[in-house]
């Protein structure tokens, strides 16, 4: 069957050389049972695709299904696909068969495989590699000859470097991909789709066709359509339906485009994933700082109220002992710590008692007990963000790896601020 003939059958309009690479593609593979990996965008036609394969198949004859795997809970999906025995899960009241059982013969096509859940990709691993399968609460294995089609608008190989998706079925659901183009990729069409569209509407509603102007077809092949053909099929139903005028110029269109084109433009994943680990990381070290920001204030209390209640006296010793032993390690037997307060007048001051680490007392004098000074602290995220990644870096000294653990951000993300702080190996 030649590709004209192919488009006539499919209804498909368009000669973009990626678009007729494409069916071209599903046309050869379709004499063979290897598995094809349909991607592309949301709207560009991949369920299209897996029917142009089965029809051109030697399995035309037999069964066709189209399963959307993010649309069946995660629950139930394995008894979908495998089938399931009487009492093996609450509601299961009689033994039933799945779709690998119920197609043996023909084709399933699986759309959307990036949201299957992973125990279910292991069980689609065994049915590929073997043609085996289990019913769910049975023991006994079956055969089943089913050729499957996957379809997916994401990039399966970063799925499965973070571990959501198998990366041994990626590699063999993709023995043969195919990319669908977007349809702001292929824009020699998209007024040959519009005219195709708005006829049958007018045929459907029994208006007269549309006619656009040149100003109306300019923006409507330079609009990026992230909804891709399924967008611009709505799009031409609602001028149909609402037009006043058989003309349309560039004021009207644009009444039915959205206001805001380029926020709906379809990031990529990459960027999707540093806008996130970008988000969580700024999250964290806000809360780091206020936390040290409240310690700090807290701490400033305790010590003006330890100075204005001589009572307190014990549990100022106590504590000063504690922060030498464990936070400073200065040399000689007589290490002390000088501590920095308000200084708080008093009619009949009284000497001040701390216990040194060797258990020696020490004598505060009024002269050794030196006034507070608020100093400004910096609130600039970045100086604190540098200063936080020097440290992280001297503590573990040098290692990106501990650093990045230490820090809560991911070793990528360090790399890029060591780059963007000017922070050399440590």
């Amino acid at each position: 069957m030649d590709l004209q003939s192919i488009k006539n059958r499919f209804g498909i309009i368009g000669n973009a050389p990626a678009l007729n690479f494409a069916l071209n593609t599903a046309v050869q593979v379709a004499a063979t049972d290897l598995t094809v990996l349909i991607v592309g965008e949301s709207g560009v036609g991949k369920e299209v695709i897996s029917q142009i394969i089965h029809a051109s198949s030697t399995r035309k004859h037999n069964p066709f299904i189209a399963l959307n795997c993010g649309a069946i809970p995660e629950g139930t999906i394995d008894s979908e696909l495998f089938g399931h025995e009487k009492g093996a899960f609450t509601g299961a009241v009689e033994s039933r068969k799945g779709y690998f059982e119920t197609v043996n013969g023909g084709t399933i096509f699986l759309d959307e495989i990036g949201e299957m859940p992973l125990g279910t990709q292991a069980r689609l691993l065994r049915v590929l590699e073997t043609g085996e399968f289990i019913r769910v609460g049975s023991s006994k294995v079956q055969k089943t000859d089913v050729r499957v089609i996957a379809a997916t608008n994401r990039e399966l190989l970063e799925f499965a470097e973070k571990g959501r998706f198998r990366q041994d079925l990626y590699y063999r659901l993709s023995t043969v991909p195919i990319r669908m183009p977007a349809l702001r990729d292929r824009k020699e069409d998209i007024l040959l789709l519009f005219r195709k569209f708005v006829v049958d509407f007018a045929e459907k509603y029994k208006t007269t066709p549309v006619q656009m102007d040149e100003e109306a077809k300019n923006m409507l092949v330079n609009y990026p359509f992230p909804g891709n053909v399924r967008e611009l099929k709505n799009l031409a139903e609602q001028i149909s339906v609402l037009s006043t005028s058989i003309t349309i110029n560039g004021s009207a269109l644009k009444k039915f485009l959205p206001e805001k084109t380029g926020n709906r433009m379809p990031m990529l994943a990459s960027e999707a994933a540093h806008q996130s680990e970008f988000s969580n990381e700024r999250e964290i070290l806000y809360k780091l700082f206020f936390d040290m920001k409240k310690d700090v204030t807290e701490l400033k209390k305790m010590f003006v109220e330890i100075l204005q209640n001589p009572s307190l006296a014990d549990a100022a010793a106590s504590f000063a002992k504690e922060s030498l032993t464990n936070d400073f390690h200065l040399d000689g037997h007589d290490s002390t710590s000088v501590i920095n307060h308000t200084k708080v007048g008093h009619p009949n001051p009284q000497p001040t008692y701390i216990q040194s680490p060797n258990g020696q007392p020490v004598l505060l004098k009024d002269d050794d007990i030196l006034h507070h000074e608020e100093i400004e602290e910096t609130l600039n995220i970045m100086v604190i963000e540098k200063e936080l990644i020097i440290k992280a870096l001297k503590k573990h000294k040098g290692k990106r790896k501990d650093a990045s653990i230490e820090l809560g951000i991911s070793e990528r993300t360090l790399y890029r601020k060591l780059k963007e702080y000017d922070i050399d190996d440590l």
